[in-house]
């Protein structure tokens, strides 16, 4: 015969929503902040915030972002083809229509992006 031992009290493994991670990250990346504090100041330990943080850059790479949208009130020329849209970052601006091709338009907005 065996012998069970049954532990009561809080739960040893603690769970984090993805925006209480996402909120620590952002904190630990910020220029002039230490990890082991940021990670102590949230009582997290700091090889548990570098994993998120190598979680989020892996996330990153994946090509998943979003960027701050701005709709102009000016008017301009008619578009020459239907459904074009503009995108404009760090003042470069891309302006393509329905017939763009999407893997081309990804790579230069990734290479635009970095």
């Amino acid at each position: 015969m065996s012998t069970v031992s049954v532990l009561t009290g809080p739960e040893r493994r603690r769970r984090w929503s993805s925006t209480a991670k996402a909120q620590i990250v952002a904190e630990s990346l910020q220029p002039g902040a230490v990890v082991a504090v940021v990670a102590q100041r949230h009582d997290v330990h700091a090889n548990l915030l570098y994993h998120w943080r190598r979680q989020a850059r892996q996330a990153a790479g994946r090509g998943v972002s979003f960027l701050p949208v701005a709709v102009s009130a000016e008017q301009r020329a008619p578009a020459r083809g239907a459904g074009t849209i503009e995108i404009e970052l760090d003042g470069v601006r891309v302006r393509v229509d329905a017939s763009v091709d999407e893997a081309a338009l990804g790579r230069v907005l990734r290479a635009l992006g970095r």
